[in-house]
């Protein structure tokens, strides 16, 4: 119920942090891995980040095993390539999203393009009707299908440069002519966005500004409490000029979202939180909330934005793929470990498939964590069901880990 003619709400760090943890499906207890439960996480993020580093496990499964242990998988398969009520598309990166958001996505690929863009697709149209053609004749075609039946080369001083049939693919399917239809054999294989959608999907794009609101009300909803910049990064990352301001002003008219004040928040920014999360926070501050221990994929959604999780959390995360070996603070590939309400450390996995191991390459609690027996049971079990997801027989300790901890992990 909407709250008229009172104060306020006032809510502090903590009370933040446990309805962002709650809101993205990560109290306790951890949700049956069955169908109604994956659609309820999906629809709670979103979207799930897709990303091609793969040290454990892919980052989307990853973000599902968090929140519904192993079994999600072979489900989140079938809704993507039988049932269809997935599909990818691009949000701030490429990301499994949902076909009943369709008309919003849709309003972004209306969008999509710049002119050199253009200008390189009409030049190359014979490259382009070619693409078109063979997916009407054949339904679905892997990227290594088609003819290079460029005109002009698609120039560029990275790894795109030449690479014309994967440009146009990557521009068809940004604009929604063509979709992802499944893969084989390391490659993407694609179809005709008419085709491939399920009959009912509604195929009706959103205005902008219908799908702006549309976008910031589902990102308050995932976030549990946001501002402005949250509400831009979760969904407009890299994305300027949006009114994302007039779309949270405009919901909290519309009596659906809330205006919250945080306390010790570091700037004076307006917070909002969901109509529908009022009792949940109210839950929450009378002391109804019980956490859990899990570990993150370093892309996962309540820790992608970083400035975010720095304010909220006071935890410094970066991913440290790309930085030299020698200049890395903690490892290549990091998951942070959520405890409770509290991200206290991380773990820098790598699994070595032909010999069935999980290394964990560094162990890394905050300097304020204790490291006692309680936590090392609880992260050691995330570890060992990480393991045995990821296909790994034992579990490998090396490299930093706390001093109280290490004769027990090397033993084990």
């Amino acid at each position: 119920m909407q709250r008229t003619n009172q104060p306020p709400l006032v809510i502090s760090q903590a009370d933040a942090r446990r309805l962002a943890i709650t809101s993205q499906h990560l109290a306790a207890p951890r949700l049956e891995a069955n169908e109604a439960n994956l659609m309820k996480v999906l629809r709670s993020l979103r979207y799930l980040q897709l990303d091609p580093v793969s040290a454990a496990a892919p980052s989307h499964e990853l973000v599902l095993w968090s929140r519904l242990g192993p079994g999600a998988v072979p489900l989140l398969d079938e809704l993507l390539w039988r049932d269809r009520k997935l599909f990818e598309y691009w949000v701030y990166a490429a990301a499994i999203v949902l076909t009943e958001d369709y008309p919003m996505h849709r309003a972004s690929m209306e969008a999509y393009g710049h002119p050199r863009m253009a200008s390189w697709m009409e030049v190359n149209r014979p490259l382009h009707e070619h693409i078109v053609e063979l997916l009407q004749q054949k339904g679905s075609v892997p990227t290594g299908g088609f003819e290079d039946r460029a005109v002009v080369p698609w120039e560029s001083s990275g790894w795109t440069a030449g690479r014309n049939v994967e440009r146009m693919l990557q521009f068809l399917w940004r604009r929604g002519e063509v979709m992802v239809a499944g893969r084989t054999a390391n490659q993407r294989l694609w179809s005709l966005t008419d085709a491939y959608l399920p009959l009912d999907t509604d195929r009706t794009a959103l205005s902008r500004d219908q799908a702006i609101k549309a976008g910031v009300e589902l990102s308050v909803r995932a976030l549990g409490v946001a501002s402005e910049a949250d509400v831009k990064q979760y969904f407009y990352r890299m994305q300027s000029k949006l009114p994302i301001r007039a779309s949270l002003e405009q919901l909290q008219q519309d009596s659906k979202l809330i205006q919250v004040e945080m306390q010790d928040a570091p700037s004076q920014q307006p917070f909002y939180i969901h109509i529908e999360a009022l009792e949940l926070i109210e839950a929450i501050q009378a002391g109804n909330w019980e956490g859990r221990t899990t570990l993150l994929s370093p892309f996962d959604n309540l820790i992608s934005d970083r400035d975010r999780t720095e304010r909220l959390w006071g935890f410094f995360f970066r991913n440290e793929m790309y930085v030299p070996k020698a200049k890395r603070e903690y490892g290549y590939y990091l998951m942070p470990i959520l405890h409770g309400d509290q991200l206290v450390g991380r773990i820098a996995p790598r699994v070595d498939r032909r010999r069935q191991v999980l290394f964990i390459e560094g162990l890394y609690l905050e300097p304020t964590v204790k490291p006692d027996a309680g936590l090392y049971r609880a992260v050691t079990a995330q570890i060992a069901d990480l393991a045995a997801y990821a296909g790994a027989n034992a579990v490998e300790y090396a490299g930093p880990m706390p001093d109280a901890w290490r004769a027990k992990l090397v033993r084990a």
